[in-house]
């Protein structure tokens, strides 16, 4: 289960790789973000933000997901890092990307974050014909009748 259900979160991610990204040491909200997915590193992806942004001094960090059909949800947990790499800068570097920077990526204020990954909890809703009856006609439901649920490592 834990294969297929952490696979269905890549794919998801990748079609709509929107998040709220938040910092667990601070008490500031979390923020939307684009994440910067690479197909080969599982384990990691990216944030073009500001040095000014609130998430912009690193540390362990949250990923909250859904996917576009709200059928998939993911609580992603790691480590925010500043990444230094121009290679990597520049891998993901894109129109949209350098609109949000006056001066491209000369941009002094310009910070990409990695986000290292520790594990991840992920939901995907997918009823049963039995979960969604109950659900219609008011009966209790139980969890496994909603779809799955598991914790992983990544």
């Amino acid at each position: 289960m834990s294969t297929d259900i952490r696979t269905k979160m890549w794919k998801e991610m990748a079609d709509s790789p929107n998040v709220m990204l938040s910092l667990t040491d601070s008490d500031a909200p979390s923020e939307p973000m684009r994440a910067q997915l690479d197909k080969d590193a599982d384990s990691e992806f990216w944030f073009y933000t500001t040095d000014s942004n609130r998430v912009a001094s690193g540390g362990k960090a949250m990923v909250h997901f859904s996917s576009k059909g709200h059928d998939l949800y993911a609580c992603i947990r790691g480590t925010l890092v500043q990444e230094t790499r121009d290679e990597i800068i520049d891998k993901y570097w894109s129109n949209p990307v350098e609109a949000w920077y006056e001066k491209g990526k000369e941009d002094p204020s310009l910070r990409m974050m990695r986000f290292e990954l520790d594990d991840a909890e992920i939901w995907e809703a997918d009823p049963s014909f039995k979960g969604m009856f109950k659900m219609m006609s008011g009966k209790d439901i139980k969890p496994e009748e909603m779809g799955e649920h598991d914790k992983v490592k990544l």
